[in-house]
This record gives structure tokens, sequence and C-alpha cells, in this order.
């Protein structure tokens, strides 16, 4: 029986030392768009307004998440404007979020709710997918609890 559980336990034990057997890890919204160096500007955003239990275990979520470049294009002053005032942070940041897990090649054209509750704009023309005119740059960054596609600007929610 001893050598029976040894022949089982060794063979194992030595793949996984080896890296061939790792164990399964999740990844959530949050440490998707953490793992990537495109985000760190919207992840700082997210911080502030208190937002990152919501990306780590809600959901599911669709991010259209501004690059760090898209954040670096706003007008002068518009970004410390809104670190400062939370509620309207909160506002937008939920404005780039639609309920639900949609790839690329599920965008449907049209109007969405986003979760802040104004609607978003889809387009896909071959293959070009945009939201309000912001055109998605990467797309796909799949998450247990939703997907983030970057977006080349900051989407502000009509007043």
């Amino acid at each position: 029986m001893q050598k029976k559980l040894l022949a089982l336990v060794v063979p194992f034990t030595l793949l996984w030392m080896l890296g061939s057997v790792s164990p399964v890890q999740a990844v959530n919204l949050f440490d998707a768009a953490n793992n990537s160096s495109t985000f760190k500007t919207y992840l700082s955003a997210v911080k502030t307004a208190g937002l990152s239990a919501k990306l780590k275990s809600g959901g599911p979520y669709t991010l259209f998440a501004p690059s760090d470049a898209a954040f670096a294009n706003l007008p002068a002053g518009q970004w410390e404007q809104l670190l400062e005032d939370k509620p309207k942070l909160i506002r937008v940041l939920s404005y780039h979020m639609m309920p639900g897990k949609v790839k690329v090649s599920e965008v449907k054209p049209g109007d969405i709710a986003s979760v802040e509750g104004s609607l978003l704009k889809l387009k896909s023309d071959n293959g070009m997918v945009t939201v309000n005119g912001a055109r998605v740059t990467e797309s796909d960054i799949t998450a247990d609890n939703g997907v983030i596609h970057a977006i080349d600007k900051v989407l502000m929610p009509p007043d």
C-alpha cells in the first residue's frame, strides 16, 4: 500500500516542482488591469473612488478602460478636478463599465446602458470597435469576472 502511494505521489511532486503542474489562480478585473502596463492611471482612479472591491468581486462586467495616454490627453486641469470630486469620479468610472462579459467579436452596434446608467453607443466596423467615438486599442483582456478593452479617450457621462 505504501509503495503504491509513493508511486502516485512522487511523480506528481516532481512535476509540480519542475513547473509542469501549477495551481490555478483566478484573475479578477482589478488584477488583470494591474498586470498590464496600460492602466496605471485608471487603477489609481479606481482606488481613489473606492471601486477596487467592485472590480475584484463584482460582475461580470465589460470595462472600456481608458489607457494612460487617454488620461494624458485630457484638457489641462480636468483630471485633477475629477480626483477632487469623488462622486463625479465614481460616475465617470462607472460610465466606462457595462454589465456582462462582451468580447470584441461579440459587440453588437447600438446603445447599451452603462453601470452608471447612461447609454453608451457601440459601433463595430470591419473589426474596429468604438464606444462613444473612442477607439478600442487593445481588446479581450479576460478575467474571471469580465473583460477589459483599452480605449483611447476618457468618456464623460452626459450631465
